[in-house]
């Protein structure tokens, strides 16, 4: 009988994550629905969209079926011990990419921003992170620009 209780608390945050999830499927679909659906040959602009959802309230369901069946961890014991630093560094450096896109182009900001994440988030030698940083980034300006032909911010510098 205690076993069963304890399944289902109201602070399982399996159930509040599943609840969460199935009301943003639920309102996925319902703004699937209200961009027009169309029909299997003829989709209209919400036809995706709603079928989304659909997936989304399924997962979202099993989520909670989960929860009630097995528990979960509660509330609280997901933030002990959370270490805030990283994160905190990783939105900071995401914020500063942002802000930096536009006036330097893609090539020179991204640089910078994988070779912080390179050495401050997960650290590895320096050895390592130089070519990455270079590699990653000009790859993937290569694969967008020249092979998918997507127009990136080339900046202040026109480089990129």
């Amino acid at each position: 009988m205690t076993n069963q209780t304890n399944k289902l608390r109201l602070n399982n945050s399996e159930l509040w994550g599943g609840l969460i999830g199935l009301a943003l499927g639920g309102f996925v679909i319902w703004s699937g629905m209200k961009l027009k659906l169309g029909t299997i040959n003829d989709p209209g602009s919400g036809y995706v969209l709603f079928y989304t959802g659909i997936l989304m309230c399924v997962f979202a369901g099993s989520i909670i079926v989960s929860a009630l069946t097995e528990g979960g961890p509660t509330l609280a014991s997901r933030w002990e011990n959370v270490r805030w630093s990283k994160p905190l560094l990783l939105i900071g450096c995401l914020v500063a990419f942002s802000v930096a896109l536009e006036p330097l182009g893609f090539l020179l900001s991204s640089i910078p921003l994988m070779l912080l994440l390179l050495r401050l988030i997960d650290p590895v030698r320096w050895t390592l992170a130089i070519p990455i940083a270079v590699l990653v980034p000009t790859g993937m300006w290569w694969v967008l620009k020249r092979l998918l032909l997507i127009q990136l911010p080339s900046g202040l510098f026109g480089i990129g």
